[in-house]
């Protein structure tokens, strides 16, 4: 029975992980390198021409970053799926890569058995991510989206405790104009007009515990 062999497009402006990552796959027939980049335009340009099933993309390379080489590649309709591989599992790599188009998200400290696996199901399409990637998104899903700025979360918490403004002024260090004009601004986003209102709405929210 003849298997479909992957094609793999490896982007990493790294020789070195270039050239790990395409011994380990020349030693399995299911694999085929098709061509390598050392940075985020190297990458578009040959998945254009190539067409691989699979390209292999680092984050952080020089003239064109992962992120904006995948958002191109989707942007050009190629059917490639792009299995981000990276060492950073930070809110700021995997939000924006997961949101520009990424199929999977793995880290460079992975298996090489885990790595082909979730290379074959990129190829299939199927979303692949690292168990530190898949609880750091699960986290984010679980929080709730606050509309106020830290500070103005600061100041709704305070107002819940009956603060007055001189009293959160106090606490904070800052002026009490200050606080009139951060409790207009909650006022605003949450679409209250008083104190009490804003508490209720806050607890609704879950903004506050």
């Amino acid at each position: 029975m003849n298997e479909t062999i992957i094609r793999v497009l490896i982007a990493d402006d790294h020789p070195i992980v270039r050239d790990g990552l395409r011994g380990m796959f020349a030693g399995d027939p299911r694999f085929e390198v098709v061509g390598e980049a050392a940075d985020g335009v190297e990458a578009v340009a040959l998945a254009r021409a190539l067409e691989p099933a699979v390209v292999l993309m680092d984050l952080r390379m020089p003239r064109m970053d992962g992120v904006a080489a995948i958002k191109r590649l989707g942007e050009l309709g190629l059917t490639t799926s792009v299995l981000v591989l990276t060492t950073y599992d930070t809110d700021s790599e995997v939000l924006p890569a997961i949101e520009a188009g990424a199929t999977g998200y793995l880290l460079k400290d992975a298996p090489s058995a885990e790595l082909m696996r979730a290379v074959e199901a990129a190829a299939r399409g199927d979303a692949v991510l690292s168990p530190a990637v898949a609880m750091r998104l699960m986290g984010r899903l679980r929080e709730p989206e606050s509309p106020l700025s830290a500070r103005e979360l600061e100041v709704l918490r305070l107002i819940a405790t009956g603060g007055t403004n001189r009293e959160i002024a106090g606490r904070l260090f800052i002026s009490e104009a200050t606080v009139k004009t951060h409790v207009l601004h909650l006022y605003t986003k949450l679409d209250v007009n008083d104190r009490a209102a804003a508490v209720a709405v806050g607890y609704q929210r879950g903004l506050l515990d």
